[in-house]
């Protein structure tokens, strides 16, 4: 993302050609029928969205994720019919997502065709006016509420609040004690960092831009080094050079690795000379799994934190 850290900016597209435009109206009119129809003989709840209150299904059977928030819906054990590509790119989503359409704000006749019953989306998403004729739509601010609100918000729009409360509540313990043990053995003293490599650019990151930096950050308390505060932490992210990768590194680095991307710089003097790469204290994770702060995703951080920083 541009904040192209976040998926949800990446995959914003060009809108619909002029000729697919013209087209676009009647078949979102024939398709808002039927839905306003499933809607009408269903039981409904009113949530109460950033924008006011939405009525939406009780229960969603097809529901379509526009951005980011797929995992919190497969946490809630939601039937999914469309996702937005990074979702259906990620290697810990294969199976449950196996045979999720994938979409986007811009394709509005695929939206139409999977017949979805409500539609998740962050608030950049294109189109939220059409979108709104086909099904019941709700979107959210990146960053608005912290990322385990977020969920417990989510858990409320899908009738689920009570499970959503259920697993922060054991979740933020679980970190909370992962954290109090990754300090007892490495030094509550020692820093940390994440960085990733996207194309030919390398970020490093605040504390509440996904890739595991809530849960380093604000649950287990780890300090990061005094540089990646300065440029970070407000911004949540900040793109840096190989020259100057030596004042990010912490004693230990988590590395979003992108397989894809450029990471020569690996192989470079620089990186090599710094204490964690010296010390064998940085820990790759693949960053197509690593993105989001979803509870799948946390859980998946989680794990990989504990069997890295406490062997």
């Amino acid at each position: 993302m541009k904040k192209l850290l976040m998926p949800f900016l990446l995959f914003i597209l060009v809108l619909a050609t002029s000729a697919c435009g013209s087209a676009a109206p009647k078949k979102e009119e024939s398709a808002a029928t039927p839905a306003a129809t499933a809607a009408a003989g269903s039981k409904t709840i009113t949530y109460q969205s950033e924008s006011g209150p939405v009525e939406v299904p009780a229960n969603p059977q097809r529901v379509i994720v526009l951005s980011a928030f797929a995992g919190n819906v497969m946490a809630l054990n939601v039937k999914l019919v469309g996702v937005e590509s990074w979702s259906k790119a990620n290697p810990n989503f294969d199976k449950t997502l196996k045979d999720v359409q994938e979409v986007s704000d811009e394709n509005l006749e695929k939206i139409i065709e999977l017949k979805p019953d409500l539609i998740i989306g962050l608030s950049t998403i294109k189109n939220i006016d059409k979108l709104k004729q086909i099904a019941p739509t709700v979107t959210y601010t990146y960053g608005k509420v912290d990322y385990l609100t977020q969920h417990i918000e989510i858990g409320k729009l899908l009738n689920k609040e009570k499970e959503a409360k259920a697993w922060v509540d054991d979740f933020k313990s679980r970190a909370q004690k992962a954290g109090t043990d990754i300090k007892a053995k490495i030094g509550a003293d020692k820093t940390i960092s994440v960085i990733e490599s996207f194309d030919k650019q390398l970020y490093v990151y605040g504390d509440n831009w996904g890739r595991g930096t809530e849960i380093l950050y604000q649950e287990m308390k780890l300090p990061m080094p005094a540089k990646v505060k300065e440029m970070a932490l407000k911004e949540g992210y900040y793109a840096l050079s190989t020259e100057v990768l030596p004042q990010f590194m912490g004693d230990y680095v988590i590395f979003s690795k992108n397989p894809d991307a450029d990471n020569s710089f690996q192989q470079t003097e620089t990186y090599k000379n710094t204490t964690a790469a010296k010390s064998g204290h940085v820990y790759e994770a693949n960053a197509k799994v690593f993105y989001f702060n979803d509870p799948l995703t946390l859980e998946y951080q989680l794990d990989f934190f504990i069997k890295n920083l406490l062997k």
